[in-house]
């Protein structure tokens, strides 16, 4: 199961180049199995049909001195009649040839030195009936001896009119020197073929599965490439594998369909912004009309031209109205602001010089500035930068309790190899958690008052001028915001 996991983890090329190395040593294992099987086999064959031959040659060369003889045919003849011959038919046949009567008793052998007696081993019992009962009259007997294959033949002598005279055993010992010298030197030249095959194979099996793969690979890398949130490529490539050439077919159908998913995601949520857009504007124009209505109302009920504090009151009430349509165009003017985006200014200016002349409009002894250089050339609207510091460091001051005892907020700009960092950090109360990724929503705020479009227009502003704006918080301690602004080199 662990050898499973593992070569489930391995990419598709490394496993069709080792199914196919496994797939050669496989077939070089068989094909040595079957030659040596092959080998063994032809060499049985060929003891078996080599003692054949000897036998009947034996056999018909003992008819014929038995056809020859002036002793009378008989079984206690055979001695006398092969006393001189034996040994002239063993050396003609190079074969050793023993001569039993019936009953398994040795009359004559032609083995050196060799006397008859009543020591001579007879043929065993069951030998000499499996000889009788079959229908050759005629049995090998196969031994291994020290390793050796010993075979040893036994068939009946018969006279002229096939009556049986005695038994002829031929003992044979099998001498597979050759075949053995033969089947090594086969078996070194398989292994030098399948030696050179297996480097052929090595080099196939890599270009074959790297050829196999590669489509694959491009499909897999414009999967990881493909995003709702931009525009996917399709894949332009035609394959050799059918399954690859659909499975393309399938992707490029796919980035279709997703394309029409965003831009039908995209109305969708601009719709629903827009529409909580609106309900937010019409929320915040509603807050000062109930008082500017109730005012008109106490205004219409107490007046009395001879009221001495006439004049006071209007004045009163004039102010009221003023603060409330003040409130109102505040809310018409952040939102127009925030609807049309103004346009992209390339002016050429002193990013040092503008944050310090725009940190004076603020009165705070606990703002301070900080610069290791006093010019950081970059491209960008003044009054944008301008609306930039301001948001931030607004931000950055209401971010701090009145009650808190140590304020502070440190702006300060840094030069990197091609950008301009403003850094705002302040020691307010920082960014709750659940918060963390709204800060730049429209009308998202943490604030009793406001519409909550400061940040988001000023990202707006920052990513037109091809910048960033990020921010680390600490809840309790404190948030830095970090804008950075492409830079012009000297």
């Amino acid at each position: 199961m662990a050898a499973g996991f593992k070569m489930s983890m391995l990419s598709l090329r490394i496993r069709i180049f080792l199914s196919m190395i496994v797939l050669i040593l496989i077939a070089s294992l068989l094909m040595a199995s079957i030659s040596i099987i092959q080998f063994k086999n032809e060499a049985k064959e060929y003891h078996q049909e080599r003692l054949e031959r000897k036998e009947t040659a034996i056999k018909e060369h003992i008819n014929y001195v038995l056809s020859t003889t002036t002793y009378p045919l008989t079984t206690r003849n055979l001695g006398l009649i092969f006393k001189d011959k034996i040994h002239e038919l063993a050396q003609i046949h190079n074969l050793e040839i023993n001569i039993y009567s019936l009953n398994g008793k040795l009359l004559k052998s032609s083995k050196a030195a060799f006397s008859i007696d009543s020591v001579s081993p007879p043929i065993p019992k069951y030998i000499l009936k499996l000889v009788q009962s079959s229908i050759e009259k005629r049995y090998v007997d196969i031994k291994n001896i020290d390793g050796v294959r010993n075979r040893s033949s036994y068939s009946q002598i018969k006279d002229e009119k096939f009556k049986p005279l005695g038994i002829l055993n031929l003992p044979y010992v099998e001498d597979d020197g050759f075949y053995e010298n033969e089947l090594q030197s086969f078996l070194i030249r398989l292994g030098q073929v399948y030696t050179f095959m297996l480097l052929i194979a090595f080099a196939l099996a890599y270009f074959l599965s790297t050829y196999i793969t590669q489509s694959l690979k491009t499909i897999s890398d414009k999967l990881r490439e493909t995003s709702l949130n931009q525009k996917n490529e399709k894949i332009v490539l035609e394959a050799n594998s059918k399954e690859i050439n659909l499975l393309i077919k399938a992707y490029n159908g796919m980035v279709d369909e997703l394309e029409q998913s965003a831009l039908k995601l995209a109305q969708s949520e601009r719709e629903e912004a827009w529409r909580e857009m609106a309900k937010q504007v019409a929320h915040e124009i509603k807050n000062p009309l109930t008082p500017m209505r109730l005012t008109v109302q106490s205004f219409h009920r107490k007046f009395d031209a001879n009221d001495p504090d006439l004049k006071q009151k209007l004045k009163d009430y004039s102010e009221t109205l003023i603060q409330q349509i003040d409130t109102m165009s505040s809310v018409a003017s952040a939102f127009s602001n925030f609807a049309s985006m103004p346009a992209q200014q390339n002016e050429t200016l002193n990013v040092v010089d503008v944050v310090e002349l725009t940190l004076d409009l603020f009165n705070e002894d606990f703002l301070v500035f900080e610069s290791d250089e006093t010019e950081i050339i970059s491209i960008m609207d003044r009054t944008q930068l301008i609306r930039i510091i301001t948001n931030l460091v607004k931000n950055a001051i209401q971010a701090i309790p009145e009650q808190q005892a140590e304020k502070s907020v440190l702006v300060s700009v840094k030069r990197t190899s091609n950008e301009v960092l403003i850094l705002v950090k302040d020691n307010g109360v920082g960014i709750e958690e659940q918060n963390i990724n709204h800060i730049f929503e429209p009308k998202f705020t943490t604030k009793n008052s406001g519409m909550g479009l400061g940040l988001g227009i000023i990202k707006n502003i920052i990513e037109n001028y091809k910048g960033t704006i990020t921010f680390e918080t600490a809840y309790g301690k404190g948030t830095t915001f970090t804008v950075a602004l492409p830079l012009i080199k000297p």
